[in-house]
């Protein structure tokens, strides 16, 4: 496997595991009963893409990407600073459309760094880039 490709398997796996974190701690101040399902069928697609990313990548005998408590601790802290005064379900849909724009600029950042990446590796990082497009129209009905 070339190096440009376990590159980007590994942005995979740390986007799919930052959003899984976001959507975790957020799904407790969630209570739109629709939206709770929403994010829980997103959380499911994230993992199941995060574990292709990083069974290609054990395959390969790659090193997985290593997150820290650090940034753990910044997503989580961000979640509920920005949801103490106010986790209405249109704000809180509002920051899970930033999260998912964020993804989608990783991505293609991602994607645009390391060109010679395969053909496996790209579709995954764009069935993922689909995911958050997708997420994004689903929860502006939430604004």
């Amino acid at each position: 496997m070339r190096s440009q490709e376990i590159a980007l398997y590994r942005e995979i796996q740390k986007s799919t595991e930052n959003a899984m974190t976001v959507l975790d701690t957020m799904s407790e101040k969630i209570y739109d009963d629709q939206l709770a399902l929403q994010t829980s069928r997103q959380a499911l697609q994230y993992s199941e893409i995060h574990n292709q990313a990083v069974e290609r990548l054990l395959r390969a005998k790659a090193e997985l990407y290593h997150g820290n408590r650090l940034n753990d601790l910044a997503l989580k802290g961000g979640v509920h600073y920005n949801t103490l005064l106010n986790n209405s379900t249109g704000h809180i849909a509002e920051l899970l459309i930033r999260e998912s724009n964020e993804g989608i600029l990783s991505m293609n950042r991602a994607l645009n760094h390391n060109e010679e990446a395969g053909e496996s590796s790209s579709a995954l990082a764009k069935r993922l880039i689909d995911l958050e497009e997708k997420s994004i129209a689903r929860l502006t009905r939430y604004l």
